[in-house]
């Protein structure tokens, strides 16, 4: 079976872990914009970071055999200095119509700041005026409080359901994130958010309708290989393989589907290494 990794952080992984997820048949992968450890003071080093997503990423991954797409934008952790946010916005507009740019992402809240729902909405609003996919970061904590501000944002700005992904729910939000009509977004990933029991549990109780199960592996604790051992999880708790296929490869491809940029290759093969190393 094909696998879509739908949110993962490659930036901060080995080439160990891209053969990995080859052999796992993970084929195509997004990667969001991510906070790197420290707040970005410029500009500046925010449109490097995304174009290095955008281009040196897609080629580190094609030489492993996986066609690598970007969602861009200033992420919640960032978003208190509103200055530097509308500097980066001002500037954002290149990034968004790159080739390789598939969604606006992620945004949403962090701490559930006035500033941050300011860089939520604004970033909301630019994203339905360019028809763009969506994806939206719940709080790591009070996450029914980031949700209903969430929802009032996608209500008040009027931006199409179709269009967004509410990524990192759990058990706190999933049928809330359910109603909205939305894609909601599972994640694996060690400790701080789902394991494959759990997100079996969640999926036999709220269904797999617009459902995406993603890793988020990044510089911490997680796991690139996370999406192949959930489904061998899922497949020996009961779930039939249509139901695999949706959840880990349909739900990904139809949220993807509405970017015109989203035309992955599932037939790339790895270079050898003596091709491209020097």
């Amino acid at each position: 079976m094909v696998i879509i990794e739908p949110h993962i952080h490659t930036f901060s992984r080995t080439t160990d872990d891209f053969q990995n997820m080859f052999a796992a048949n993970i084929r195509a992968v997004v990667e969001p914009s991510f906070w790197l450890g420290s707040d970005r003071r410029y500009a500046g080093t925010f449109f490097d970071y995304f174009r290095l997503i955008l281009e040196f990423e897609t080629i580190r991954l094609k030489r492993f055999g996986i066609d690598h797409f970007a969602a861009i934008a200033v992420n919640p952790k960032e978003s208190e200095n509103r200055e530097l946010v509308d500097e980066v916005l001002a500037g954002i507009g290149e990034y968004l119509d790159h080739e390789r740019c598939v969604a606006l992402g992620e945004i949403g809240l962090n701490n559930i700041t006035a500033n941050e729902i300011y860089s939520f909405k604004r970033q909301l609003q630019m994203a339905e005026e360019r028809e763009m996919p969506v994806v939206i970061h719940l709080p790591h904590f009070n996450k029914s409080e980031g949700i209903r501000v969430i929802l009032d944002v996608i209500n008040e700005t009027g931006a199409s359901g179709e269009r967004i992904l509410i990524d990192h729910n759990t058990e706190e939000t999933l049928a809330v994130a359910k109603q909205s009509g939305c894609y909601t977004g599972l994640t694996v990933y060690p400790y701080s958010k789902l394991n494959p029991q759990r997100v079996s549990a969640l999926i036999k109780e709220f269904g797999y309708d617009k459902t995406i199960v993603s890793g988020s592996a990044d510089w911490g604790v997680s796991d690139p290989l996370s999406l192949p051992k959930t489904i061998e999880f899922m497949r020996k708790d009961g779930h039939p393989e249509e139901v695999l296929e949706k959840i880990f490869y349909n739900n990904a491809m139809a949220f993807y589907s509405h970017s015109p940029n989203w035309k992955p290759d599932f037939m790339l093969r790895p270079v050898p290494v003596s091709e491209y190393q020097r």
